[in-house]
């Protein structure tokens, strides 16, 4: 089934009259809110729920309970989707656009503290799709129109009494359904987590001795009678009881693991948290204790071995480290670590450690914005907030998030930070993304106030990245030029300087890409082989996939489709591995014309139709480009030719069909020997004109580039 449901790693206990009833009221009506106090397994149930549905284009759920900020509500959905969108678009756009003729059920998990913008969201979403059905889980419902809300209960004594003796046998522990455990259930309200955490500390008491001092806790808790006591302080009380259980170490660990979003590793733990009660050296071992008493879970990610807290236990350590007052110092530690985290992914970017560090840096997504949040409301932090979204270039322009790079650019560029670097690198950054984008008056600006500015505080480096990125902005407007002067500046800068990395190789694919537009084929050639050759030396794959591109170009000019198509999958490959949709949409819009010149008329429509689908999550397709639009015109030429206008339509609109995994799959799938033969002249291009020459001969222009 196509979807990101979670997948269960631990038996689901009961809830079959739950389970019957959701499905009803999800057939029922379009918006289904599951409410209930924390803990009561509202999400469990909604994952279970939506594994049993099977609408044509999936099930999808969306956590919302790692985003603070209103504004990335619109973000967390495009994520959660699987969408790249590199345009200057707002994300609600490309959510009403991706999901306008779908059919799929949404699953929004954890809302309650966005709820007025989540109640707007999925109204409008509701409102422009008749195909889609949500699933909303929170504590309370979304009260729009519509909507049919569906209280949780907490589980009846049975299955309370179920899930306490398998989660006990999880821990290698034969727990009997004695009269103690069905107590001390029933005294735990049936509350799916509390029971958890309750069995989590069998190890150190029997069953009889949890109940005694759960009954002790009650009394100093509410000082009252247990039926008086709403569900949501039934579960407070239930982690109050299993923090009180906790040593001293224990709970200040506790407290201060609440600081972070989301996942984290031992290695942050050991920074973060240590120091004043918790030396370094024993963190391990109090977070073994928490993990062995359920609160803290573990996880198996891409990126290695994480923790997590469940967002109730976390919010009850959060209340207790603002207690402390050691709040606002665990923050800073915080920041210093995903600062000095981003600053080694930019550097190990540049190595063959790359495709390590994109999936590090999305398995920290939602620590490195907590940190670039703590810096933009703390005015004397503003340059540090202007360090890390700019450090962060390679992410933002290399895996995909442009977008949201943007929006973090925006913010830390209009800072007074009182510290130039690192503005100065903040507005390289921004115009390079605003470029990337096609949004090029805000792209000028940003580079010509860098350019000014790095001039006056005598900042050669900042000089040179402002340069080469005006440079690229001439190239993707078509004024190559002044493109292949500012490119051959900026490259002979960065020699004085001495860099060289991801950025300084990019500039002399850039510089090829000029050349090539002007005539100069064979310089461009040489330049991009000796980037592939940089690249390997030092294991760099992003680059290098634009290098390929180029050479791929010049491949199909000598009338070579099959090397051509060789070097065009192994770029293809190695952008859609970085979710470089710029790579990839570009490798596939020459993909197509190598098959519309290899006979395949009716592929190469296909494939220009799923990169005009591709296109409109970059920008301006081909950047409005003559000389990028030049081949794009010959292939579509070709395909009209052999096909004629009624079937290339239909092939067309076949390609738009597909989602970009689906694209890419189909693209790299054809295979690489036994092609036909080019049959007649080879098409070839210049800037918006179509010309006949031989097919061993080189093209003067044309050719196209990644800007």
């Amino acid at each position: 089934m196509n979807g990101n449901l979670p997948l269960e790693l631990d038996a689901f206990v009961g809830r079959t009259a739950e389970l019957a009833a959701l499905a009803r009221a999800l057939d029922a009506t379009r918006l289904v809110t599951v409410t209930g106090a924390g803990g009561v397994g509202k999400s469990r149930l909604a994952v279970r729920a939506a594994s049993r549905r099977a609408p044509r284009d999936g099930v999808w759920r969306v956590d919302l309970a790692q985003v603070h900020d209103p504004e990335f509500v619109d973000y967390a959905l495009v994520d959660a989707l699987g969408l790249t969108d590199h345009t200057t678009r707002p994300p609600r756009e490309t959510l009403l656009a991706h999901l306008a003729e779908r059919q799929l059920l949404l699953v929004l998990d954890g809302f309650e503290h966005l709820v007025d913008v989540c109640a707007g969201l999925v109204s409008e979403l509701l409102r422009e799709v008749p195909g889609l059905r949500v699933l909303a889980v929170g504590r309370r419902p979304l009260a729009v129109t519509g909507e049919r809300v569906f209280p949780l209960a907490p589980l009846e004594e049975r299955e309370a009494v179920e899930l306490f003796v398998r989660r006990a046998a999880q821990q290698g522990l034969e727990q009997a359904d004695g009269p103690e455990v069905r107590e001390l259930c029933r005294r735990l309200d049936g509350i799916p987590l509390a029971i958890e955490l309750a069995a989590g500390r069998l190890r150190a008491l029997p069953p009889e001795e949890l109940l005694a001092r759960l009954d002790d806790r009650f009394r100093l808790l509410t000082g009252g009678g247990r039926d008086a006591l709403p569900r949501h302080q039934t579960l407070r009380t239930a982690i109050g009881w299993s923090h009180e259980l906790c040593t001293p170490e224990q709970r200040l660990l506790w407290a201060r693991l609440a600081v972070f979003a989301g996942q984290f590793d031992l290695e942050a733990v050991e920074y973060v948290c240590s120091g004043h009660g918790l030396v370094a050296d024993g963190v391990l071992d109090v977070l073994s204790e928490l993990l062995a008493q359920s609160v803290v879970v573990r996880e198996e990610t891409p990126s290695g071995l994480r923790y997590r807290m469940l967002d109730t236990v976390r919010a009850y350590g959060a209340d207790w480290l603002e207690a402390t007052g050691d709040a606002a110092r665990l923050r800073r530690r915080h920041r210093d670590w995903y600062l000095g985290l981003a600053t080694w992914c930019e550097l190990d970017w540049f190595s063959p450690r790359q495709a390590e560090v994109a999936v590090r840096v999305e398995a920290e997504l939602p620590n490195l914005r907590s940190a670039l949040e703590h810096c933009l409301t703390e005015p004397e932090e503003a340059h540090l907030g202007q360090y890390l979204a700019a450090s962060l270039w390679f992410y933002w322009a290399g895996c995909g998030r442009l977008s949201e790079g943007r929006h973090w650019l925006d913010q830390v560029v209009r800072l007074d930070s009182g510290h130039e670097d690192s503005r100065l690198k903040a507005l390289w950054v921004l115009g390079y993304v605003a470029v990337l984008q096609g949004d090029t008056v805000p792209a000028l600006a940003a580079l010509q106030e860098c350019r000014e500015e790095a001039e006056l505080s005598a900042s050669p480096t900042a000089v040179a990245y402002a340069e080469h990125r005006t440079g690229c902005l001439a190239l993707v407007t078509d004024d190559m030029p002044r493109a292949e002067t500012l490119l051959r500046s900026a490259l002979d800068r960065y020699q004085e300087i001495g860099e060289l990395n991801s950025n300084v190789l990019m500039g002399q694919v850039e510089l090829a890409m000029s050349l090539a537009f002007q005539g100069d084929l064979a310089g461009a050639v040489g330049m991009c082989e000796d980037v592939r050759q940089v690249c390997e030396d030092h294991g760099e794959r992003w680059s290098r996939a634009y290098a390929l591109y180029v050479l791929a170009y010049a491949a199909w000019a000598d009338g070579d489709p099959v090397r051509a198509r060789a070097l065009l999958t192994d770029c293809l490959g190695s952008a859609h591995a970085f979710h470089d949709l710029l790579g990839s949409v570009l490798a596939v819009e020459l993909l197509a014309l190598v098959t519309a010149v290899e006979g395949d008329a009716a592929e190469a429509a296909v494939l220009q139709g799923a990169a005009g689908r591709m296109w409109r999550s970059v920008g301006l397709p081909l950047f409005g480009s003559a000389y990028y639009n030049a081949p794009h015109e010959l292939c579509e030429a070709k395909a009209r030719e052999g096909l004629g206008d009624a079937r290339y339509e239909e092939c067309v609109r076949e390609g738009a069909r597909l989602v970009r995994e689906a694209a890419v799959s189909r693209a790299l799938e054809r295979p690489l020997d036994g092609l036909p033969a080019p049959r007649g002249p080879v098409l070839r291009a210049t800037a918006g004109v179509q010309t006949h020459e031989p097919a061993a001969s080189r093209a003067h222009k044309g050719g196209e580039t990644a800007g």
